[in-house]
């Protein structure tokens, strides 16, 4: 249950359970009056002669009873109880000093003896009793009708003192009423608050001493769930956050490494070769020009790596410029792999293409660069002469998907994953950096990916390594602006 339904309950009940408490103790209290008024406890006439005269209209009728036919005179006696409950008199009958009739609890015994000495009609009072005494003879016999009942002349008091009673009892359990329901209320809430805040808690302590996999398990569905839900989508994003910092941290740590350990091999050629010219060991000019022609070599090898770091550094900086336009992928592949096939066979590699008519959108600049290092790449670890690779396109759900797949030495397994990450290289113990900078693929990558599409790799069937590279298709009908 949500917090807001539980407070709309709550708000409610805060209404309902003092008026149904008032309403109980209103109907206790009238029952009490009404209790002692039936039985005369305190309540009564006004005077002696409000009394007289309502003693004398039911003795009106009790005699009208009494003159009825004998077999019908005890039934019309019954038929009085209804009036001198009405009237708060209890009854007695008696004939020839026998009492055959009663009626209620009578009067007090002293009272009784000084109305038994009454002849006729008359009233006996004496301590807020009265009774009423009236004599006639039916049928030769003496009949005495007896109605006792109280008189008090301060009943308005009474009564006043009886609502002032009921009002503070009303007002005493109206009040103990909303303290009772707002304790429990308020408990029935903030119960469930205090819960959910603990919990929430209890995460960011967690969070806060380096546990990033602690996550908070909640199973109400109240106002709660999509804060714990977020709680929990944050520690999911900081973790990776930190996981991400922590790889780029190892990669910048194996990025300067490697550039050292690459600027080093070339450099130390380049301070061996000029001491050597320095020392005269190159005597001859033969052997001088090969030395600067060795000097030479490296210093371009130098030139390379540098030029290929600062083109990486600038893509990881999103400061290097592009000029994407329309470009139909097919005939720019084709152009590319005619303008090269002779270079690349000449290097040990036979390249083939197979085309599928799609265009993209992409610099072409960036597009021919990650195809040269992905066939570069194959060339340089290429171990059979010649080698091969075959470039395929095929179309996907409105992508196109192009795959180069060579024949060479491949990769392990567990390279795969990492082939796009500057400077790495499967030789780990990095002991052949003529063979590239390490950076060629991760440029092939980050340029494949401000193209929006995606690169992956994979093993050849019957061993390689095969790249292929998914990219986003633009409608043919478009005018292409790409022939060069």
């Amino acid at each position: 249950m949500t917090i807001k339904k539980k407070l709309f309950i709550s708000n409610i009940l805060m209404i309902i359970v003092p008026v149904l408490a008032s309403l109980l103790a209103g109907l206790i209290c009238i029952g009490v009056v009404w209790f002692g008024v039936l039985h005369r406890n305190g309540l009564g006439y006004e005077d002696s002669e409000d009394f007289s005269a309502a003693a004398a209209t039911v003795s009106s009728a009790v005699e009208e009873a009494i003159e009825a036919p004998e077999d019908q005179r005890d039934q019309k006696l019954s038929d009085l109880t209804g009036l001198l409950e009405r009237s708060g008199l209890s009854l007695d009958v008696s004939e020839n000093g026998v009492s055959y009739y009663a009626y209620g609890s009578g009067a007090g015994q002293e009272l009784s003896s000084a109305a038994s000495q009454l002849t006729g009609e008359g009233v006996v009072s004496s301590g807020g009793s009265s009774i009423y005494v009236h004599q006639l003879t039916v049928n030769g016999q003496t009949v005495r009708i007896l109605l006792a009942g109280t008189t008090m002349t301060p009943s308005r008091q009474t009564l006043k003192a009886v609502m002032i009673g009921m009002f503070l009892i009303l007002g005493g359990v109206v009040i103990i009423s909303i303290l009772i329901t707002n304790r429990f209320l308020s408990r029935f809430v903030l119960n469930e608050i205090e819960d959910a805040l603990d919990i929430l808690s209890e995460g960011v302590v967690q969070i806060a001493a380096g546990n990033l996999d602690y996550r908070i398990r909640y199973t109400e569905n109240d106002e709660f769930a999509p804060v714990c839900s977020a709680f929990n989508q944050m520690a999911q994003r900081l973790s990776e956050s930190v996981e991400q910092t922590r790889k780029s941290e190892e990669s910048r740590k194996e990025m300067m490494a490697g550039i050292s350990h690459d600027l080093r091999t070339p450099l130390t050629v380049i301070n061996a070769y000029t001491e050597g010219l320095l020392d005269g060991v190159a005597k001859t000019p033969q052997a001088q020009k090969k030395y600067l022609m060795t000097i030479h070599t490296k210093a371009e090898d130098i030139g390379k790596m540098v030029s290929q770091i600062f083109l990486f550094s600038k893509m990881d900086l999103d400061d290097y410029p592009v000029t994407p336009e329309r470009i139909s992928l097919d005939r720019f592949i084709g152009r590319l792999v005619d303008e090269n096939k002779s270079s690349w066979t000449e290097k040990g590699l036979n390249v083939s293409f197979e085309p599928a008519a799609a265009s993209v959108t992409a610099d072409p600049a960036e597009l021919r660069r990650v195809i040269e290092n992905i066939v570069g790449n194959s060339i340089k670890y290429n171990d059979r002469k010649p080698g091969s690779m075959e470039i395929t396109m095929r179309e996907n759900n409105g992508d196109i998907t192009l795959t180069l797949a060579d024949h060479g030495p491949g990769v392990p397994d567990e390279a795969l994953s990492r082939l796009f990450d500057e400077f790495y290289r499967t030789d780990r113990s990095r002991r052949n950096p003529n063979q590239g900078s390490g950076l060629g693929l991760a440029i092939a990558s980050k340029a494949v990916r401000r193209m929006h599409g995606t690169i992956e790799a994979r093993r050849t069937a019957g061993g390689g390594l095969t790249i292929l590279i998914t990219l986003p298709t633009i409608d043919d009908d478009k005018t292409d602006t790409e022939e060069k």
